[in-house]
């Protein structure tokens, strides 16, 4: 009774890892004859005769923050951690790491989040929305 018990288990905890996939993934094995394999390709980005932004502009928000937002200015300094960067006693978490960079002046709009865990051992979490050199 314990085999078929454990293999019924070890059936549902693959579907739920194959379930689990990302977008762009593909299942393991041999595609259905006749069948061309689906892949993902990366964004192209801006197709030809699409306008592309100033090349004076140095990044940031497009529109104003949304309700909650703050805006931080100051100068990045690099954590005690690989990869932590920090404005004052704040902890940046995502944004465009070309502009979020040591020793950089920046002004960086986002929302604090004081219950986020992160492998940084340093700050206050503040997730980043746009980021603009100051």
């Amino acid at each position: 009774m314990k085999t078929p018990r454990t293999a019924l288990v070890a059936l549902l905890a693959g579907a739920a890892l194959t379930a689990c996939a990302g977008p762009g993934t593909e299942p393991a094995g041999p595609t259905p004859t006749g069948a061309a394999p689906v892949t993902s390709k990366p964004d192209p980005g801006p197709t030809a005769g699409t306008s592309r932004p100033d090349p004076t502009w140095k990044g940031g928000p497009s529109k104003p923050p949304g309700p909650g937002a703050t805006t931080l200015t100051g100068t990045i300094r690099a954590g005690v951690e690989p990869n932590c960067l920090l404005i004052d006693d704040h902890l940046l978490i995502g944004g465009p790491r070309d502009v979020l960079t040591p020793g950089a002046r920046v002004e960086v709009t986002g929302r604090s989040e004081p219950g986020m865990m992160t492998t940084c051992q340093q700050g206050t979490p503040f997730v980043v929305e746009s980021a603009r050199r100051a």
